[in-house]
């Protein structure tokens, strides 16, 4: 159900832009539609209502034999005029309180000339009717006025009409019968392709707008992922809207205060680091004074421990290479050097036609990301077998090994900070828990990630993707 609606803020505001304007305009057509058929009724009973005066002013003081002659040269197919004892309606009760009201009001102009009733009845003309209409078609040699004429006649001959008999003070009754006007439609064939042209232009003209509009938020979202992967990228530009340069000014507040932040760490472990080696160094000398062979060994491992948890903590701390610009690497080639120094790994087959795999990214720290990852299967499954391919944005490099793998809930743990499945703090069996949190760091850094998962014959699958250079993978 989500799917249906728009993921996007300017989505979003084109919807509701749209829709308000759908329902303004659909609200507006339906007032002007109601408001031309209330003023085109009233016109219509005017009309009859200057009909009925005009035939009454001019029959009511003739013979019944010149009304009937005068009728029947005032009549035509549309315009049914006639003279006779009985009214063509038969009822004397309106269908409506309009007609009501007009019968009131015909009486009255007409009661000077002797009338003494009105009946008025509106007859639908209803499926009969256009059978009963003749379809008069357009000769080719007519003008415009002429086929218009023509077309007209023909939807009044299909419309509505409105009956009327006034009787005169001699009993005799005149009938008459006038079609009403059809009204034409607010949205024709003539005018459609101006008004979806309109439509879409407006479509066009408040998606630019938007554009415009969220172009900054979107340059605000690749800053913000760009500090993610790069504290030491440019601030941003602190220039437009009001809510904007709040905005960028906050998250340049934000960047400057984690670079700091950042700073102070490699410092302060670069100083730890500093500060241990000379005591660490006194004590070995000191060490090499005692006689006790065995404790001086188990004293020298303490120490060699301590030494390797500090190198661990400033390893961490400056995972960042500094002062090492990107560029282009060939990736099959580093991985295959570094695969060079572990006879526990090979190469899955076919991964040879990998060749020609381009990145850009900062060398040392791709060396020590993919280092880390094939030392942490040698060191938790003794062999590995790794495969690496590519396609057309992403290089893919897969190392399964043959360890007893990682529980399913523990797979997100362990790429944080000093966390290891095996419970000891012994280095021998597997390090600090350092290794996997740098490298995907650093695989996150380039644009990248690192994943892990369960093999169903047993061992676990790392996965390094990288995204490959553009020229390349062209």
């Amino acid at each position: 159900m989500k799917r249906l609606f728009p993921q996007t803020l300017p989505a979003w505001i084109l919807l509701i832009l749209i829709a308000g304007l759908l329902v303004t305009q659909v609200t507006t057509l339906y007032f002007i539609v109601e408001q031309r058929r209330s003023s085109n009724n009233l016109l219509e009973l005017f009309r009859l209502s200057d009909r009925a005066y005009s035939l009454v002013k001019l029959m009511y003081s003739a013979t019944p034999d010149d009304r009937a002659r005068l009728a029947k040269g005032l009549a035509n197919p549309n315009y049914l005029v006639t003279v006779s004892d009985m009214p063509l309606i038969k009822s004397a009760i309106p269908s409506d309180d309009d007609l009501a009201e007009l019968e009131d009001v015909v009486v009255g102009r007409l009661a000077k000339f002797g009338v003494l009733e009105a009946r008025i009845y509106r007859k639908s003309a209803g499926p009969a009717a256009s059978r009963e209409a003749p379809d008069v078609a357009s000769p080719d040699d007519v003008g415009e006025i002429e086929k218009e004429f023509l077309d007209l006649a023909n939807d009044i001959s299909q419309n509505d009409r409105l009956v009327a008999s006034v009787e005169f003070k001699d009993g005799q009754w005149l009938n008459f019968v006038m079609p009403l006007t059809p009204v034409g439609p607010l949205v024709s064939e003539e005018n459609l392709p101006l008004l979806g042209a309109i439509a879409a232009l407006v479509v066009i003209m408040t998606i630019w707008a938007l554009r415009r509009l969220t172009a900054p938020y979107r340059t605000l979202e690749s800053a913000v992922r760009r500090i993610g992967a790069d504290l030491k990228s440019p601030p941003l530009p602190e220039r437009g809207s009001r809510e904007y340069r709040s905005a960028a000014h906050a998250v340049n507040t934000m960047q400057a205060q984690l670079r700091e932040y950042v700073e102070d760490r490699e410092q302060l472990a670069a100083a730890l680091a500093h500060d241990l080696r000379t005591p660490l160094t006194r004590m070995k000398l000191r060490l090499e004074l005692l006689k006790d062979a065995g404790k001086r060994k188990a004293l020298m491992n303490d120490l060699a421990d301590i030494e390797a948890i500090a190198r661990s903590v400033v390893d961490f701390a400056t995972h960042e290479v500094k002062d090492e610009a990107p560029e282009r690497i060939d990736f099959w080639s580093l991985v295959d050097s570094i695969v060079d120094a572990y006879p526990q790994v090979r190469f899955a087959d076919g991964s040879a036609i990998a060749r020609g795999l381009i990145c850009v990214g900062r060398p040392v720290a791709l060396r020590r990301c993919v280092t880390n990852l094939v030392d942490n299967a040698v060191t938790y499954g003794e062999r590995a077998l790794i495969s690496l391919s590519g396609d057309g944005k992403l290089i893919l490099l897969a190392i399964e090994d043959e360890g007893p793998g990682i529980p399913e809930e523990r797979l997100e743990q362990v790429f944080r900070p000093f966390t290891r499945v095996e419970g000891s703090r012994n280095r021998q069996t597997g390090g600090f828990g350092l290794g996997l949190t740098i490298a995907r760091t650093i695989a996150r850094s380039l644009g990248g990630d690192v994943t892990l998962e369960n093999r169903q014959g047993g061992g676990l699958r790392t996965e390094l993707r990288i995204p490959r250079a553009e020229s390349a993978a062209s």
